[in-house]
């Protein structure tokens, strides 16, 4: 007998929830250490809670100014640092009738390489769109998306459950854990990185070396393929 779903779609955060990487931070790499410090340090503060989203996102774009190729690379870093066992993961879900989508507050150019990799059609992706001049540098990104903002899951997450629900939630920080209160569910990762408020405030918090946790909580009978990942969750 097939197992029964919980959730009728999925959703996950890309940064630090699909793969073990900041796409901001990777971004950074060709910065003088002073300038990539201050994008860290706004990032941080940002997923902490500490500061609002909408505070530091321009003013991080403003100092990195990613062009097309750069977008590009991100993208394929997320698929190189992609959790252990994600593609199983996702191709499972999607094998049993469960919808899967990302939405990120991450630049959409590059989560969009990700949701390739993961078989997802590119209207699986919500993330922030970014406007590129005619040889590829960078323009701005666009200001009328909610993603760059505090809350702007919310309303994406409230849109994507008022299609399909009931609907599960993972990401790892603090703007993930707004949306709680418009999804059915929302499962805290910490397996990349471990952030107290969101440890505080999640439905259930999971550090892990992967995501096959979430065949668990969407399949609670079982399943009959074998898991991938070897990561064993904790409370």
């Amino acid at each position: 007998m097939e197992p029964v779903a919980r959730y009728s779609s999925v959703v996950f955060d890309c940064d630090s929830t699909l793969a073990a990487l900041e796409g901001i931070d990777a971004l950074c790499a060709g910065l003088p250490g002073a300038r990539a410090a201050e994008v860290a340090a706004l990032t941080a503060a940002a997923m902490n809670g500490e500061i609002p989203l909408a505070d530091v996102y321009a003013r991080r774009l403003e100092i990195v100014r990613p062009s097309a190729q750069d977008l590009e690379a991100v993208g394929r870093a997320y698929v190189d640092r992609m959790l252990p066992g994600t593609r199983e993961v996702v191709d499972t879900l999607r094998s049993r009738g469960v919808a899967v989508s990302i939405v990120s507050g991450g630049l959409a150019p590059a989560v969009r390489v990700l949701a390739t990799a993961l078989g997802l059609p590119t209207g699986s992706v919500h993330a922030v769109d970014v406007r590129f001049t005619d040889d590829g540098a960078y323009g701005d990104f666009d200001r009328a998306s909610p993603l760059w903002r505090n809350h702007g899951k919310v309303e994406v997450l409230a849109a994507l459950r008022a299609q399909r629900a009931p609907l599960l939630f993972v990401g790892d920080g603090v703007t993930d854990l707004e949306a709680r209160p418009v999804v059915d569910r929302f499962v805290g990762f910490g397996g990349v990185v471990e952030r107290e408020a969101v440890r505080a405030g999640a439905d259930r918090y999971v550090v892990a070396r992967d995501l096959c946790f979430v065949l668990d909580e969407v399949f609670p009978d079982g399943l009959s393929p074998p898991r991938p990942g070897a990561g064993r969750p904790a409370r």
